[in-house]
């Protein structure tokens, strides 16, 4: 079955004398860049749309230096579509979490019980209490990525959270475990998740969205808008987000598990 792509962004990063633009927080408007300006033929860009077309994707858009260089829709999904971000839906919380931290709200290196209290999952408690933030955001929480029936790898109750191996010693994709993290900034905040994503990301870089039951939905400009904040290391124009380059440089190194943002497991 072919895979169905929700939204492709494609970030270029600053080239020669470019400098990062930022469309307003407010509004439609957001500068372009013609194909042609930068040597793009259109055959080429015909052939590019046909692929996409093919592999299913709802909303594609390419900018350069902050510039729309391509926009384009198919079927019957448009600018005002709204649509879920699936996996990268964790870059977005590894973000979040990371604010978090640097707030004092939180210390991804505590265990995540100190949030969630005992019994947030069915392993025994020495073995739960040995989870932390940072193992969640790692992936490396040991709990079983493939439960038994009814439960999934997206299941989040307690029931389905269960022990396999102790915490660090195992990696898998467990998007059940990694949604807790959800949870421990609502926790520590006193906020909803999305109370705290708009008052700290969305509010700042003019996105719109939302999370719901562990996923995020939005429109393909506001992830646009996303990509160019992580382009530019967490900083929106003149607006630092993000402070802590340690954590950032850590969140954006890539690792053979994954190519996802996600906070390194090592130091």
């Amino acid at each position: 079955m072919k895979k169905i792509f929700s939204i492709i962004l494609l970030l270029f990063a600053l080239q020669g004398k470019g400098q990062l633009y930022f469309p307003p927080l407010i509004g439609n408007t957001w500068e372009t860049m013609s194909p042609a300006s930068i040597g793009w033929c259109q055959p080429a860009i015909d052939s590019l749309y046909s692929f996409l077309e093919q592999r299913n994707t709802k909303g594609f858009i390419i900018l350069k230096d902050g510039k729309i260089v391509l926009e384009k829709y198919f079927g019957s999904f448009t600018a005002d579509s709204i649509h879920y971000w699936a996996s990268a839906g964790k870059s977005l919380m590894a973000m979040v979490t990371g604010i978090a931290q640097e707030k004092g709200l939180i210390n991804i290196n505590n265990s995540v019980s100190n949030y969630l209290g005992p019994g947030w999952t069915v392993a025994p408690t020495a073995k739960e209490s040995m989870i932390s933030v940072r193992n969640l955001l790692c992936m490396t929480s040991g709990l079983d990525d493939k439960p038994a029936s009814p439960c999934d790898n997206e299941s989040t109750d307690a029931s389905c959270l269960q022990y396999l191996a102790d915490a660090g010693q195992r990696w898998a994709y467990h998007t059940g475990a990694y949604q807790q993290l959800a949870s421990v900034v609502s926790s520590a905040s006193g906020m909803t998740i999305n109370g705290f994503t708009n008052q700290n990301i969305n509010n700042h870089i003019g996105m719109t969205g939302a999370w719901v039951s562990g996923v995020y939905y939005s429109k393909t400009r506001s992830m646009a808008r996303f990509g160019l904040l992580a382009l530019n290391k967490g900083v929106w124009a003149n607006d630092t987000l993000i402070h802590d380059a340690g954590y950032w440089q850590s969140m954006v190194t890539l690792h053979s598990h994954t190519t996802k943002l996600t906070v390194t497991c090592g130091g």
